[in-house]
This record gives structure tokens, sequence and C-alpha cells, in this order.
């Protein structure tokens, strides 16, 4: 029942009862003056003392009800002072088996291909998208100066070959001539230095002929592992600068591995004892809302991260069908044993004061504001790891001005716990 028409119901019943003396007083003075009176002695003094003394009972009865209906007046407004709220009783337990996060989804192998040698892009073969596998040509690069190098490069090694041969051949002359006593010692020791002079200049020369042999292998661009082009920053004709040569190199192509993928998840550091390798883990992803994708927890840093106060942990999902791509944003649910000392009650029941978070718990038909501990938001409910008991009665949709030892009514009357 709405307590103001409690009021006014209560200010109605009370006007009628002091209304209704007054009417049985007028009534039987009415019927008094329509009798036929009867000329006796004394008698015109009766009938007045007769009316008087009604009239003063009636008076009296009026005054008693009024005083009556004051009190029931007052009753029923106090009553209505009386703020009327909602309870609900803490759930044992939590949703925290659940724990749901988001996490960022990166390709196993992450390469930029980038030049190794100078010169033009004279051909590419695969565009964005293309699956290559290790090995494939991606790319040529046409480099002339590299070839001339190479060519007088073959030819310094051709003239040190010839030269470490005349050097041998006198070596050996000198030898012969010093067992017969022909030359001195002195002569043969510097044929034989001559000799190997020449033989570490043909090696120093073989060595810049690999040298430009492998720079014009790098005119040819292939894939180092199977994977996604997921970028080609290049076309025919562009003028290519080696990476290794330029501040800022461009990069040619952008390959990634998405056989398997990796998710990298920033776990609380209240659950990063929970947190084990080899352990499973569920994907889902708002693209995808029915598709639960199966993983496992790999490796995590094994530190808390000063900043942020979370673990850094890596899933690693396997994405054989491509249903993930690298860069998605998913959600990870972490299958956690639940607390066995929490609860867990509605978001809407939290008091956000200055003292703290606190929860408006009837007790005695009285409030009392908790200070409480979240463990985890879920959102519509949180849990709460001290402060709260199941047999606890808290207030739904609390007020702001909601104070400690207030005097509120439950409306829900099978509530339990000490209300």
């Amino acid at each position: 029942m709405n307590p103001g028409s409690a009021v006014e119901d209560a200010m109605s019943e009370a006007t009628k009862k002091e209304e209704q003396p007054m009417a049985t007083a007028m009534e039987n003075v009415r019927m008094a003056d329509q009798q036929p009176t009867v000329e006796k002695p004394g008698g015109g003094r009766i009938v007045l003392a007769l009316f008087a003394v009604a009239l003063l009972a009636a008076i009296g009865y009026g005054l008693h009800e009024r005083a009556a209906g004051e009190k029931v007046l007052e009753s029923a407004t106090l009553a209505a002072a009386i703020p009327t709220v909602e309870v609900v009783h803490p759930a044992l337990g939590s949703q925290a088996d659940d724990l749901a996060l988001p996490g960022n989804v990166q390709a196993y192998t992450d390469t930029p291909i980038y030049a190794r040698t100078s010169g033009y892009l004279e051909k590419w073969y695969f565009d964005i998208g293309a699956h290559v596998h290790k090995g494939d040509l991606l790319a040529v690069i046409e480099t002339p100066e590299i070839d001339q190098q190479l060519e007088q490069s073959r030819a310094e090694l051709e003239r040190m070959q010839a030269n470490e041969q005349l050097a041998e051949v006198t070596s050996n002359r000198w030898q012969a001539l010093l067992a017969k006593h022909a030359v001195s010692q002195q002569e043969a020791d510097q044929a034989r230095s001559n000799l190997i002079a020449a033989q570490a200049a043909v090696d120093a020369s073989q060595a810049n002929v690999r040298r430009l042999q492998q720079l014009q292998s790098y005119e040819r661009i292939v894939a180092p592992f199977d994977g996604i082009i997921t970028a080609r920053n290049t076309d025919i004709g562009d003028l290519i600068d080696a990476g290794s040569g330029s501040n800022n190199p461009r990069e040619l192509f952008h390959l990634d591995a998405t056989g398997t993928l990796r998710v990298y998840v920033s776990v609380p550091e209240v659950d990063s004892d929970a947190i084990r390798n080899g352990d499973q883990a569920t994907l889902t992803q708002d693209a995808n809302p029915g598709v639960r994708i199966p993983g496992v927890i790999v490796r995590n840093a094994d530190a808390i991260n000063d900043a942020t106060r979370t673990l850094n942990v890596e899933v690693d999902v396997d994405n054989a069908k491509g249903i993930l791509r690298p860069g998605a944003y998913v959600f990870v649910h972490f299958h956690l044993p639940a607390g066995t000392h929490t609860v867990t009650i509605p978001s809407n029941t939290l008091l956000f004061r200055a003292e703290g978070l606190r929860v408006g718990v009837v007790r005695g038909g009285r409030v009392q504001l908790v200070p409480v501990t979240i463990g985890q938001d879920f959102g519509n409910s949180v849990q709460i790891t001290s402060g709260l008991a199941p047999e606890d009665t808290v207030i739904q949709n609390p007020s702001d001005s909601l104070t400690g030892g207030q005097q509120v009514q439950v409306q829900n009357a099978a509530a339990r716990g000490r209300s």
C-alpha cells in the first residue's frame, strides 16, 4: 500500500468520526422542535437543559474522536517516513572459474623483409594475402653495379692465382738450388715468403668473390618461412636501398606465419598465482560470438609489471583453419578455481563513499554500512572477498542519502538473515 494513501485514509476517517456526533445532536434538536409542545410548568427549562447536556456530550465525543484521529494520523505519517528497501542475499562462490580478459593476437613469426643489396626492382611475384612457402621467389632486384664488381673481383682472383703459381715455381726452384749450395739460405727463404704472401692474396681475393656472389644472390628475395604476405611496399622500377646501408630502410614485404598464433594477455596480479603453463584456455571473438577456440598457456613472464600490476601470459592457438587473424581483438577465458570464502552480489548494491567502498546491510531493522573488498568485476555482479556472508541482507539500489543506523522496512518479506 502507498504510504501517502494510508495517511489520506486516516485523515478522512478522523474527519468522519468528528462530524458524526455533531450531526446526531443536530438531528435530535430538529426532532425535538418538530414534536408538539405541551405547556407544562417548567417544561421549557427541562428542554433547554436536555439540549445543553446533549450538545456537551456531542462536543466531548467529537473532541475524543479528533484526538484519536490525530494519533492514527501521526502513526501513519511516521510509518510512511520509514523508507522501504529491496534486499538480496549474497550468493556463495563466484564466477571466478571463468576469468575473461582481453587479448591481442599476433602471428607466431612476424617478419618485415628488406633488401640486402641496392638496385632497381625488376619484378615482384606475390601480392598481399598470398600464401607462400619457404624458398618461394618474392621479387628480383637488378643490381648492375654488383654484377660488375663481381666480374672485377673474379679477374683479380685470376691474377692472384697466376702470381701464386709463379711464386710456387720460384720457391721450388730456389729450394732445389739451395740443396746444391748454388744460392744462399736467405734467397731461398725470400722465395718461400713470396709464395706464402701470394697464397694469402689468393685467399683474400676468393673471399671477396664469395662476398659479391652472396650480394648478387640477394637480388632474389625469397620467403624465409611459410606464411602470408600481409604488406607489399614496392613496385617495378623502384630504387631499392640495401637495408644495412640506410638509416630508414624501406620494408619491401611483410610476412606472417599464421598456422599457429600467439595471444598475449595481461592477467591481474590477484589471479596471477592461478596461471599454470600447460593449462587450457578458450578464446572468443565478437566477430564470431558462437565460436569457441581452444588454446594452451605455453609461457608467462613470471614477473608482475610494476606499471600495470599484471602478469603477461602467452596462449598459443592452432590456427590451421584460419579462423583468427593476426592483430585481432579477442577475449581469453581462463578456467580458474572458484574461491571458497567469496560471495557474489549485484553491482547495484555498491556504495562509493569517501571512506571507501561500502554495502548497506539490514540488521535489526536498521542499516549498517559494511566495508567490502572486491575480487573480480563481472559487469552485472562483483565478487566480494571480505566483508559479507551468505546470510546477510544487502540493500539493492541504495540511495546516496542512506546512512548507518537509519531505520528501514524490508520489502521482500521472504528475505533471510538478520533483517
